[in-house]
């Protein structure tokens, strides 16, 4: 389970509807489904005893690790993960208790556990760099980065304590859920209250709150300060009355008398997306922040916003892969042309590890750099900030901090101080040739693994290595190639400078799957001059005669053009067409058991030829689609209509294509 274990802040409030706090929670279930954890934990237990079967105290013995997980409680959610994948949970608990193990520097039992999961979806190749992570990890926590000692703060107590920012009189900034933070409710998450941001003293005593104009009964946290003390940039997650709740960053200048002006929203943030994490360039400039948008690489990522003359904000840029990952990079930190974040994408230890990258001459972004232990540890470990302000004591050439929700703090997350004492120098290195830097590109061909290997709308668990698939290869800077991949399902090439390289794989009952790779402006680094890209390609089987589901297609109430949130995937099913010009398919539409079968019927057909049309208008051939509206004749699930619940009917109201020749 790739899981985001952050701060309070950063996953208290994202997912949460407003309806959470006021609807009844009827079982332990639903109290895990709403994020209520600490409620989610008494319920379960009580219901596990209750239990009267293996698979009904594994399932639950699952669910009570799931609330642990989101309590940081990781030695009982290691046990809970156990006792539900001795009980016949399955690969989903085997996946959970590995990842637990890995979090809890357990590294030899995670990879282990890693081993076994691959065997178990009957991938090993799913889980080899978590495989491999284990084994870096443990070696980094056997011999830490030197120099570095590591001390938690006086601020910290039992609630959480994260996000350290610095202010120029030397005092330090930060987020907490401590009792004096306002607003009277309690979170149900954590069974606490909710966040507030408070100033300590540069040793972290005597804590305070900010006055009411920027602490709300929201939640407020993450927080920069500039360093002349007059603009404070921040996050706030609030669920307006009847929405769900999202995180928005808010800016304020500093009044004549001392006080924070009232929080103004910045103009880029959208609605129906978090932003969260901000930190302002030395030359206040350059925002820099993470957002879940969708137009990012996936998860949260690291973006950039520049500030124009008048005050206003250029549209934000989205970082380059060499930063952000499928999964999820916060905590941006800006030192000079140096970049810290958090990630749990890039190798780590655990969960979120901090990282450092720094751009070249050219601009790129180097690889990222794993600040390694004691900075990291198995836990999640985030928003470091080097403190250059005040003279250091004799012998500490740097200072910092970093949050973290290890093991040894007291409680949830909490500060700690870094510092890194000076060491000899090393002798000096013999002189070294002149540097060659090379780029290789591994591509792997994949298919997907299947919960129920027949079954194209059953999960994908996986994904496993297809050997000897063909693959073409294309684009600038390179010769055409047509070529097999090994028995790992691998192909290796050095990349030609500044190359645009087009893939095209295939193999025998498989469809067609293309993907590209720009080479162009990859980073040159001195102390990595031979870089290792990946690109997978998945290829999806053929399942002749069989229904796929295709998601996210709706039609307003008894119409059936085409909207414009369903022309993303009939685009995405056009492409499919167009790699693949050999097979035809069938496009059906369905409906739920509401209204009579007649106009059920005659409103599918119509739905189904809409979908046919639309793909005619993006170049599919005519010949190679039809179109068919069974109406409510086969449903997805057999409830009874009248019993049906609305989350049933609108599984049964789906579009689908057949693969007929």
């Amino acid at each position: 389970m790739h899981r985001i274990l952050l701060s309070v802040l950063t996953v208290a409030v994202v997912f949460v509807s407003a309806c959470t706090y006021t609807l009844r929670i009827q079982n332990g279930a639903m109290a895990l489904e709403r994020k209520q954890y600490a409620v989610a934990v008494d319920m379960l237990r009580r219901e596990y005893n209750k239990a009267d079967s293996r698979v009904e105290r594994g399932r639950i013995a699952y669910q009570l690790g799931q609330a642990y997980q989101g309590l940081n409680q990781g030695a009982d959610a290691i046990s809970w993960f156990k006792i539900a994948y001795d009980n016949q949970v399955g690969f989903e608990a085997l996946r959970s208790y590995a990842y637990a193990l890995k979090q809890a520097e357990r590294y030899e039992d995670a990879r282990q556990a890693f081993i076994e999961l691959g065997l178990e979806i009957g991938s090993p190749y799913e889980y080899r760099k978590e495989i491999q992570a284990c084994e870096q990890a443990a070696r980094w926590l056997k011999t830490p980065a030197a120099g570095w000692s590591v001390s938690s703060l006086p601020l910290n107590t039992a609630a959480a304590e994260y996000a350290v920012g610095l202010l120029p009189d030397g005092r330090v900034l930060f987020s907490s859920d401590r009792a004096a933070a306002a607003g009277e409710g309690t979170y149900l998450w954590t069974g606490r209250g909710f966040s507030d941001l408070f100033v300590a003293a540069a040793d972290g005593s005597g804590a305070q709150p900010l006055p009411p104009a920027i602490n709300t009964e929201a939640n407020e946290g993450s927080a920069f300060v500039t360093a002349d003390g007059q603009e404070l940039f921040f996050t706030r997650c609030a669920a307006p009355k009847g929405s769900d709740a999202y995180c928005q960053l808010f800016y304020s200048r500093q009044a004549a008398g001392g006080d924070w002006e009232a929080p103004r929203l910045l103009d880029f943030v959208k609605p129906g997306f978090n932003y969260m994490h901000p930190c302002l360039s030395a030359d206040k400039r350059t925002l820099f922040f993470a957002s879940n948008h969708t137009d990012g690489w996936g998860g949260y990522d690291i973006y950039t916003a520049e500030r124009q003359p008048d005050g206003s904000w250029k549209e934000p840029v989205v970082l380059s892969r060499n930063i952000n990952t499928p999964d999820n990079e916060q905590f941006p930190w800006i030192d000079g042309d140096t970049l810290y974040f958090a990630s749990n994408g890039h190798y780590g230890m655990g969960g979120l590890d901090v990282y450092k990258s720094w751009r070249t001459a050219s601009g790129a972004w180097v690889s990222p750099r794993n600040l390694e232990a004691p900075v990291n540890s198995g836990g999640d470990d985030f928003a470091f900030v080097i403190d250059r302000r005040a003279s250091l004591p004799q012998g500490v050439v740097q200072r910092a901090f970093v949050s973290s929700n290890r093991a040894d703090g007291q409680g949830g997350d909490d500060v700690y101080l870094l510092e890194k004492k000076w060491l000899p120098p090393p002798p000096p290195p013999p002189p070294a040739a002149a540097v060659v830097f090379s780029n290789r590109l591994n591509v792997f061909v994949l298919e997907k693994v299947y919960r129920e290997a027949d079954n194209p709308n059953s999960a994908v668990i996986g994904r496993r290595p297809l050997p000897a698939a063909s693959l073409r290869i294309g684009g600038s800077g390179i010769s055409p190639q047509q070529l097999t991949v090994d028995a790992e399902g691998k192909y290796s090439l050095l990349l030609p400078k500044d190359a645009e390289l087009d893939f095209m794989a295939s193999a025998a009952g498989y469809l067609r799957q293309s993907a590209t790779f720009s080479a162009v402006n990859l980073p040159e680094d001195t102390e990595k001059p031979e870089q290792v890209y990946e690109l997978e390609i998945v290829l999806d089987k053929i399942f002749v005669g069989k229904e796929v589901r295709l998601e996210n297609i709706y039609y307003d109430f008894d119409q059936s053009f085409i909207r414009e949130d369903a022309k993303p995937t009939l685009a995405a099913l056009a492409q499919l067409l167009s790699r693949n010009p050999e097979i035809r398919i069938q496009l059906s539409s369905h409906t739920d058991c509401r209204g009579s079968d007649t106009y059920n019927e005659q409103l599918s057909q119509r739905r189904a030829q809409a979908a046919v049309d639309y793909l005619i208008e993006l170049g599919i051939a005519p010949g190679r689609l039809t179109a068919k509206g069974y109406g409510e004749s086969l449903p997805a699930n057999t409830c009874a209509c009248n019993r049906c619940t609305e989350d049933e009917h609108q599984y049964n109201r789906r579009t689908t294509f057949t693969i007929v020749e």
